[in-house]
């Protein structure tokens, strides 16, 4: 199997007139205060349905994300979605994505071959017609993904066209442009991580990564065997993958949109394929969601692939530590040492913490490249789930610039990141009595010491850490990745 997913959903920006427009479905504004967007006004007017008695029969009261639709508004237009964006006047770039979210899930199952939006005319501050643009592409498209690998019968779906109706065609069309791409590579995130281990393992990865390689020219593959890891020293990310069938991979795929004397950006993801903790082993109930484990690996070649579609001016090298840790017979015990890539010695106190172990060593291989900036990607830490909920990924840095940097990037792209302290009191928890440090530090600020473990192991760089233990997957009945943080990995190497 590969990934396959699909693009199937065509973007274009034009000037519309609503009394010559003939469309499947087109998509208004309406506002909690009982107002209504000029366009949604002027269908009103063009039917023979008076949408502002939609708020007097309380069949619709504005609020963001909240939606009507309407048959047959006219003659020339088969359906008409009025979308909630709370008062007018008022309505945050927030919002408008939380609307827009709406939209891209009402879309996602639709049979309309083509849909109008007519969202430009929404004023909010500071806000561009294409930052608009860019924000319901990436809705939309994020929206129109489906799982399909290991379903049977499973129908893929049509090809829909959308055009964003706006008076400046030129800037919007740039938006949709990066919002599309944005959401193919989050879909690209989420289909990885919705895998079965049992079909992601660290060598289906690697297979994807050649097939990407040989279909870009600007995109060089590399992929280390365990042989290879074990000559330059990865003592460390090998301990892993030592009880497991599934030979470990590192992966390592270098973009060249820019002159090769140009230092590249880095971004490092976790690969645990499927986590049952090694000889630490986890509790068995919900242990089906440790193949999501690899989501940090799954956003890297997410943002690759949105780099692909963009081609940006930049160089980016992109490692994937893959491996998967089982409980076998030569596996890791508690209570072993090894040594890693750098020569620092490890106690492996726990073999459930092995995210980090297999990140320390990828870290100091990109050390080579000379980079600009570095961020790992992980689902490291339970603790940084119960200190941020679902909501925001946890930022660790050596440096406050560059961490406020991602945060801005975050908050621009709507993927948010809440910067963390590291500070130097909390290394003293990985203290060890019979190696360099310990691959645990306790309990007490969990996500900070496992930051602070893969910060010995950065210290010739700017570096970054994105733990997304609670951002990268929902359970329960919407069970799945997110994609996240591939919006503000993008975000940020398209900022360079």
């Amino acid at each position: 199997m590969s990934i396959n997913v699909a693009n199937n959903t065509k973007f274009s920006a034009k000037k519309v007139t609503i009394d010559t427009l003939k469309t499947d479905c087109i998509v208004v504004a309406g506002f909690s205060d009982g107002e209504l967007s000029d366009t949604a006004k002027q269908l009103s007017n063009d039917s023979n349905i008076a949408i502002n008695t939609l708020y007097k029969q309380g069949e619709f009261s504005g609020k963001v994300g909240q939606q009507v639709t309407l048959y047959q508004p006219t003659k020339n237009i088969s359906k008409a979605i009025i979308l909630g964006f709370g008062a007018k006047d008022k309505t945050s770039i927030a919002e408008f994505r939380k609307a827009a979210n709406s939209l891209g899930k009402a879309l996602s199952n639709s049979t309309l071959k083509q849909t109008v939006i007519c969202l430009d005319e929404i004023e909010i501050p500071d806000c561009t017609s294409k930052v608009k643009a860019r924000i319901c592409a990436e809705a939309i498209s994020h929206g129109r993904y489906q799982y399909a690998q290991t379903r049977s019968g499973t129908k893929t779906k049509s090809n829909v066209s959308v055009t964003y109706a706006t008076a400046t065609p030129k800037d919007a069309n740039k938006g949709l442009t990066v919002g599309h791409a944005i959401g193919n590579g989050m879909n690209v995130a989420r289909e990885l991580g919705n895998l079965p281990g049992n079909i992601c393992t660290p060598s289906y990865l690697a297979s994807q990564a050649k097939k990407l390689g040989k279909a870009h020219k600007n995109l060089s593959v590399k992929v280390l065997s365990e042989k290879q890891m074990k000559e330059l020293g990865m003592g460390s990310l090998l301990s892993v993958s030592a009880g497991s069938n599934e030979p470990a991979q590192l992966i390592v795929m270098e973009y060249t949109g820019a002159a090769k004397s140009q230092k590249p950006h880095a971004i490092v993801g976790k690969g645990i394929t499927f986590d049952t903790g090694g000889i630490s082993l986890k509790p068995g109930a919900g242990m089906d969601e440790m193949k999501f484990d690899m989501c940090g690996a799954a956003s890297v070649f997410g943002t690759v692939t949105t780099l692909l579609e963009l081609q940006p001016k930049i160089n980016v090298v992109a490692v994937v530590a893959a491996a998967e840790n089982m409980p076998g017979s030569k596996a890791t015990k508690p209570g072993d040492i090894v040594t890693s890539m750098s020569g620092q010695t490890i106690e492996v106190l726990n073999t459930d913490a092995e995210g980090r172990l297999v990140l320390c060593d990828a870290l100091s291989y990109v050390e080579r490249f000379k980079p600009q900036s570095v961020i790992d990607i992980a689902t490291l830490t339970g603790a940084c789930v119960i200190a941020l909920g679902g909501h925001a990924t946890g930022l660790f840095s050596n440096d406050d610039e560059f961490a406020n940097e991602l945060v801005a990037a975050g908050i621009k792209s709507g993927d948010r990141a809440w910067h963390m302290p590291m500070w130097d009191e909390y290394q003293g928890q990985l203290d060890s009595n019979f190696a360099d440090i310990a691959n645990i530090g306790g309990r007490p600020a969990g996500s900070i010491t496992a930051a602070c473990f893969l910060s010995r192991f950065t210290k010739k760089y700017t570096w970054a850490h994105l733990d997304i233990a609670g951002t990268a997957w929902l359970s329960g009945g919407a069970k799945g990745a997110t994609g996240r943080p591939v919006p503000l990995l993008s975000e940020y190497l398209l900022s360079k």
